[in-house]
């Protein structure tokens, strides 16, 4: 694990794009602050930037830095939930106009995966993470599931879990509304 941080780091630092195992599916990742590897990414997946993308943090400490609004029951949810959980916040900041979405929410995921932990905290930064497909494939849920286009178009493909064939699922969404209430987008 230890290498594929480092090269991970040497990706990221220069603005490329990684394909990487999550808390949840496989996933192209990029700096989060950066516009043009963001941009990358939409490339990659043959997807247009109309739609947003998640990010990926390693502490509920990091929320305020990206979010205005961090409601109670967010975090309660976050730190009660068995499950990977992805909430949908409004009112970003510090983030670029190209990952969010047009309301200027953005989907963040408090990742509890080992290297995911890792590799942001030494990057400093959040993570893009968006499913390692094509647009409108079907999510990777283990390494052998990519589809063959995607690979080669990654700067650096970790090696760390490769070959673990559990298959994963994609995380529960929530949506914090305006009422700072938080409702289910998908289970």
């Amino acid at each position: 694990m230890e290498n594929d941080i480092i090269n991970s780091l040497k990706v990221l630092l220069k603005g490329g794009v990684i394909l990487y195992p999550t808390d949840t599916i496989w996933g192209l990742g990029c700096d989060a602050t950066n516009t043009a590897a963001i941009k990358r990414v939409y490339e990659i997946k043959r997807r247009q930037d109309k739609h947003s993308m998640l990010i990926l943090l390693n502490s509920i400490g990091q929320l305020g830095n990206y979010v205005t609004q961090i409601p109670n029951e967010a975090i309660k949810l976050i730190e009660s939930s068995a499950k990977p959980v992805t909430i949908i916040y409004p009112s970003a900041q510090n983030l670029p106009q190209n990952i969010l979405a047009d309301d200027r929410s953005i989907g963040i995921r408090i990742t509890e995966d080992p290297f995911c932990s890792e590799l942001i905290s030494r990057f400093g930064k959040p993570l893009v993470s968006t499913s390692a497909n094509l647009s409108g494939g079907r999510n990777p849920g283990n390494f052998s599931e990519i589809e063959d286009e995607i690979i080669p178009e990654a700067d650096y493909v970790v090696r760390w879990r490769q070959n673990d064939n559990a298959r994963s699922a994609p995380s529960t969404i929530y949506k914090v509304n305006d009422k700072d209430g938080i409702i289910l987008i998908r289970k």
